[in-house]
C-alpha cells in the first residue's frame, strides 16, 4: 500500500475538548485488541513524494534524509507538524510508515516522540466521525479555481455524506465538481471565490472496514485519494469534515518558501507557540544564539547561532548558522548546520582559501533557501537579478526554482560569486 497518507493535517489551533468515551472500545483500551477506528493522513501532499522530477528533490538527498525531515520554522522538521497535532488531539496510537533509507526519520521520531498518558481529546474531526457513525471521514478546506484540479474534489449532500469524489479532474470533469460552498457557512463572497470542497487527504477508518477494503473489496489498489476512497463512497458511509483553519500545501519549492517566511508575519497564520497546543521537535541542546550589532526584522532566529553585525529581514535563521560581519538576508530561509566547526577549523580553512560553513562578510542574499551545511564565501551576490525562472546548475551549488535560488545541501559558494 502506497502510504500518501499518514498522519494528521497542518492546522494553527486545536482547543483540547472532552469527548465522551463510552463502551464502543473505539479507543482500543477498553476492547482489548480491538481498535475500533484509525486515522489515516497525510501533511505533505503526493508531489512532495521522492520520485524523479519532484519538487523536493533540490531539498532531499536520496540516500539519507527524506522530505519530512525538510527543516521548517526554523527549528523543527515537517514531520514534527503532524506528530505534535496527533498528540494535541489525544492520539497516542501512532503508526509511521517509513520507506527505505529511514535512519535519518527513525532516529529523529526515537529522539523526540517518547511521551506517556494524560493528554486530552481536541475537538471536531474524529466527534464527527462517532456522531455521523461514519465508515471514513475525510476532512476538506474549501477551495479556488485556480488550484481545484490539484487535489481530491467531493460533492456532498445536506447531511455532510460524500456523494461523488473525483481526484485532480480536469476540464468538464473539473466544472462538474462546482458547488454551492455557502452552505458550509461561507460568505456569498467567499463562496464565489472558493467553489470547490478539496480533499486534504486526512482521513477516519472504522478500522474493521479499512481492513475490509485492503484485504478484500480492493487488494491491488495502491492509493487512498485516486482509487480506495472513491471506490467506498457508493456503498459506505463517507462523511465529509470541513477544516476551517489554516491549512496550506508545501508540494512545490514557491509554496514550501512562502509557508515558511508567512511565520515571521505579525500575526502569523500559523503559530509554533500557542501554549495550548506545543509543537515538538528533537532536543539539540544548543546554547542561546549570540548576536553582535545586528538589525533583524520580522525574522525567526534558531538555537546556537553566531551573528556579527549582519542585517536580516523577513527571513528565518535556522540552527548553528553563522553569519558574518557585513552579511545582508532578506526574504531567505537558512536552514543552519548540523554541526559546528571550531574557531581553528574555520581560521585554518580560510586561510587556506577554502570557505567554512556559514555566510561570509559582506554577502548580500535575497529570495533564497540554503540547505543544511552550505558554505557561502566572502563579497558574494544572491539576488538573481536577471529573474531567472527556472535553472540547474548543481556543479556550481544551486538551482533556480520558481525564481528561488535554493543553494544545496553541503555546496560550496566561492568568494565573490554573484548569481
Amino acid at each position: 500500500m502506497s502510504m500518501d497518507s499518514c498522519c494528521a493535517s497542518m492546522r494553527a489551533h486545536v482547543h483540547p475538548a472532552h469527548v465522551s468515551r463510552g463502551d464502543t472500545g473505539f479507543w482500543g483500551e477498553r476492547i482489548r485488541g480491538s481498535l475500533k477506528s484509525v486515522i489515516l493522513g497525510n501533511q505533505f501532499p503526493k508531489s512532495l513524494k521522492a520520485k524523479p522530477g519532484s519538487a523536493f528533490n533540490v531539498l532531499t538527498s536520496p540516500d539519507i534524509d527524506k522530505e519530512v525531515l525538510v527543516p521548517i520554522g526554523g527549528c523543527y522538521r515537517l514531520i514534527d507538524v503532524p506528530m505534535s497535532n496527533c498528540i494535541n488531539s489525544g492520539i497516542r496510537k501512532i503508526f509511521i510508515l517509513t520507506q527505505f533509507n529511514s535512519f535519518s526519520l527513525n532516529r529523529h521520531l526515537a529522539r523526540t516522540y517518547n511521551f506517556g498518558n494524560g493528554i486530552t481529546f481536541a475537538d471536531g474531526f474524529v466527534e464527527k466521525h462517532i456522531d455521523t457513525h461514519a465508515d471514513i471521514t475525510v476532512s476538506c478546506v474549501p477551495m479556488n479555481n485556480s488550484r481545484a484540479s490539484d487535489y481530491g474534489l467531493v460533492k456532498i449532500d445536506k447531511t455532510g455524506r460524500i456523494i461523488h469524489f473525483a481526484e485532480k479532474p480536469k476540464g468538464p470533469a473539473l466544472k462538474q465538481m462546482r458547488v454551492d460552498t455557502s452552505l458550509l457557512g461561507l460568505s456569498e463572497q467567499d463562496a464565489t471565490e472558493y467553489p470547490y470542497i478539496a480533499s486534504m487527504g486526512v482521513y477516519v477508518f472504522r478500522t474493521d472496514v479499512l481492513l475490509k477494503l485492503l484485504r478484500w473489496r480492493y487488494p491491488s489498489c495502491n492509493d487512498f485519494g485516486s482509487e480506495i476512497i472513491p471506490y467506498a463512497v457508493s456503498d459506505h458511509n463517507v462523511q465529509a469534515y470541513l477544516f476551517n483553519d489554516y491549512w496550506e500545501d508545501i508540494g512545490t519549492i514557491k509554496s514550501f518558501f512562502d509557508a515558511n517566511l508567512a511565520l515571521t508575519e505579525q500575526p502569523p497564520k500559523f503559530d509554533f507557540n500557542d501554549p495550548k497546543t506545543p509543537f515538538f521537535t528533537s532536543p539539540r541542546f544548543l546554547p542561546p544564539t549570540k548576536m553582535e550589532k545586528c538589525r533583524i526584522v520580522d525574522a525567526i532566529v534558531s538555537h546556537g547561532c553566531f551573528l556579527n553585525e549582519c542585517n536580516i529581514q523577513h527571513s528565518i535563521v535556522g540552527v548553528r548558522s553563522r553569519l558574518e560581519t557585513g552579511v545582508e538576508l532578506q526574504d531567505t530561509m537558512m536552514m543552519g548546520a548540523d554541526y559546528y566547526q571550531t574557531e581553528a577549523e574555520i581560521a585554518s580553512q580560510l586561510a587556506e582559501g577554502k570557505v567554512p560553513i556559514g555566510v561570509g562578510r559582506n554577502t548580500k542574499i535575497r529570495n533564497c533557501i540554503i540547505d543544511k551545511n552550505a558554505k557561502i564565501g566572502r563579497d558574494v551576490i544572491i539576488a538573481n537579478k536577471d529573474g531567472v525562472d527556472e535553472a540547474d546548475r548543481p556543479e556550481e551549488g544551486f538551482y533556480i526554482r520558481s525564481g528561488i535560488t535554493v543553494v544545496l545541501k553541503n555546496a560550496t559558494i566561492k568568494d565573490g560569486t554573484i548569481v
